[in-house]
C-alpha cells in the first residue's frame, strides 16, 4: 500500500467527504465521524432506512390463516399477518382512527383485532369490520377507504418478507440483485425452511455499521475467535485451514458475500461427528437429495460451502453450522440493536434439530462463543472512537490493488466492506 494520503482539510458532513476512496492509489478509508455523529445517523434514516428494502420476517413464521407477528422495521411498527385468504400480508401497526397502536403483543392467532382506544376492528386481511356507534359518522361513511394502511412496497423472495418505504423503489428482484442467488442456496436446502419458534434480541454500545462490518469480515475470524476453534479442535480435531480457498463478493447495490469451507457440522449437508454417529446416514440422504434435484456442483455449494451474506443496509444470513437471520438496526449513534432467529429444515429429526440449535447457540448465541466476542470488539472500536478528532480514518484497504483486475478476492480481504460503504456513500450523496 502506499504511504497515507493528505487526508482533506476540513471535514464536512457530506458523505463525500466521509469515504475516502481512491483505489488507484491502493486507498480506502472512513472517516470516523461516521461512526459516531447522530446528523449523520439522522441522514442514514431519511436516505437509507426510508429508501432500501427491508426484511420483515419469514413466511413460515406465520404458517396458519390468522397467524401473524408484530415487528419493528426502520422505526415504523409493522404486523406479519396471515389472512384467513392464506395471503400473507404487511401492515402498518397503527390505527386508521387516531394512530394508536393496534397489535399490542409480539404474536398470535386472531381472525381480527380491536384497537384499545376506541373499539375499530380490523379483519387480517385488513379491512376495516367495525366501530361503535357507526350512524355518528352519517350515510356517507365509506369503510373500505380506512382499512389497515400497508407499506408502501412489499414483496417476498423465497419465504424472506420484505417491505420498503420508498412508493418509486425498485422491484425487490432487481434490488436484490446477484444477493438473490445466495438467498436461493439458503432456501434450496430442503423443499420447506422454516424459523425455529423463538428469537434473540440484544445490544451493543456501538454504531451499527461496525456490525455490519464485522459481519462480513474474515480477516478477524482466527484472531479473535480463538477459544472457539480450540474447543472445536478438542471436540472434533478439526480447525480452520487458512489454506482452503474462500471467496469474497461485492454482489451489488451494497450487498456482499464471503465464503469458506469450515470444520464444522451442517446439518444440509455435511457430516461430522458433531452431529452424532445416529444422523450419519440421514445427512448423506440430505445431500443424494440436493444432487438428486439440483446436481453435484449446486448440491456441493448449498451443502458444503458456508457464506456470511449481506443484504443491504442491514440483513445478514449466516449460512454456517446453522442458518441464522440478523438484523442489525441502530438506535443511536452508539447504540445498536440485533434481533436473530435460525432457519431450518422442515421436518428433520429431532436430534438433528437438537444438534442445530446447540451449534448455533454455542458460536451465534449472545452468550456464545463468538458473539460475545464480536460485540466486545465493536464496543472497543466505538471506545476508541472517541479519539476521532486526534485520529479520524479507519483503513478498509486490504486487498484494493487487486480490484484493477477484478480480484478474485479472499474473505480476508475487505472488498465486501468497501461494496457496503460506497453503497452508503452514494445513497447518502
Amino acid at each position: 500500500m502506499t504511504a497515507e494520503l493528505a487526508a482533506p482539510a476540513t471535514y464536512e458532513t457530506r458523505q463525500g467527504r466521509l469515504v475516502d476512496d481512491r483505489p488507484a492509489d491502493g486507498f480506502f478509508r472512513v472517516n470516523r465521524a461516521a461512526l459516531v455523529s447522530d446528523t449523520v445517523l439522522a441522514e442514514e434514516q431519511k436516505a437509507i432506512f426510508n429508501r432500501c428494502w427491508l426484511y420483515v420476517g419469514h413466511v413460515s413464521e406465520v404458517p396458519a390463516p390468522g397467524d401473524f407477528r408484530a415487528r419493528t422495521v426502520a422505526g415504523r411498527p409493522l404486523v406479519m399477518w396471515r389472512g384467513s385468504d392464506g395471503e400473507v400480508r404487511v401492515f402498518l401497526n397503527a390505527c386508521r382512527h387516531r394512530g394508536a397502536q393496534l397489535c399490542r403483543v409480539p404474536e398470535g392467532n386472531a381472525r381480527g383485532m380491536s384497537c384499545f382506544y376506541h373499539a375499530w376492528t380490523y379483519s387480517n386481511e385488513g379491512t376495516l369490520t367495525g366501530l361503535p356507534d357507526a350512524e355518528g359518522y352519517g350515510e356517507g361513511f365509506d369503510r373500505s377507504r380506512f382499512g389497515l394502511n400497508t407499506p408502501p412496497r412489499v414483496g417476498e423472495h423465497r419465504g424472506f418478507v420484505f417491505c420498503c418505504f420508498d412508493p418509486d423503489a425498485v422491484s425487490l428482484t432487481d434490488y436484490l440483485g446477484r444477493a438473490g442467488e445466495y438467498l436461493d442456496l439458503v432456501a434450496d436446502q430442503s423443499p420447506e425452511m422454516e424459523v425455529v419458534d423463538g428469537v434473540h434480541e440484544y445490544s451493543m454500545e456501538a454504531n451499527w455499521k461496525l456490525f455490519v462490518e464485522n459481519s462480513l469480515d474474515g480477516y478477524h475470524l482466527i484472531p479473535l475467535h480463538r477459544t472457539y476453534f480450540d474447543y472445536l479442535k478438542s471436540t472434533e480435531d478439526s480447525y480452520l485451514d487458512p489454506r482452503k480457498a474462500t471467496e469474497a463478493l461485492d454482489l451489488g447495490n451494497g450487498h456482499a458475500v464471503i465464503t469458506v469451507e469450515g470444520p464444522w457440522a451442517r446439518p444440509v449437508a455435511r457430516w461430522t461427528p458433531a452431529l452424532g454417529e445416529e444422523n450419519r446416514d440421514y445427512v448423506a440422504a440430505q445431500r443424494a437429495d440436493l444432487e438428486e434435484r439440483f446436481g453435484a456442483e449446486r448440491a456441493r455449494r448449498i451443502a458444503t460451502t458456508d457464506r456470511n451474506l449481506l443484504i443491504f443496509p442491514n440483513l445478514i444470513i449466516n449460512d454456517i453450522m446453522g442458518v441464522v437471520i440478523r438484523t442489525i438496526t441502530p438506535t443511536a449513534a452508539g447504540r445498536t440493536v440485533i434481533a436473530q432467529w435460525t432457519l431450518a429444515t422442515k421436518g428433520e429429526p429431532d436430534s438433528v434439530r437438537g444438534r442445530r440449535l446447540d451449534s448455533y447457540v454455542t458460536f451465534q448465541g449472545p452468550g456464545g462463543l463468538a458473539t460475545p466476542d464480536d460485540m466486545e470488539a465493536c464496543e472497543s472500536c466505538q471506545l476508541g472512537l472517541a479519539v476521532a478528532a486526534e485520529s479520524p480514518w479507519s483503513d478498509i484497504s486490504r486487498g484494493i490493488q487487486k480490484e484493477a483486475a477484478g480480484g478474485p478476492f479472499v474473505a480476508s480481504d475487505e472488498v465486501q466492506q468497501r461494496a457496503f460503504w460506497r453503497r452508503w456513500r452514494d445513497l447518502l450523496g
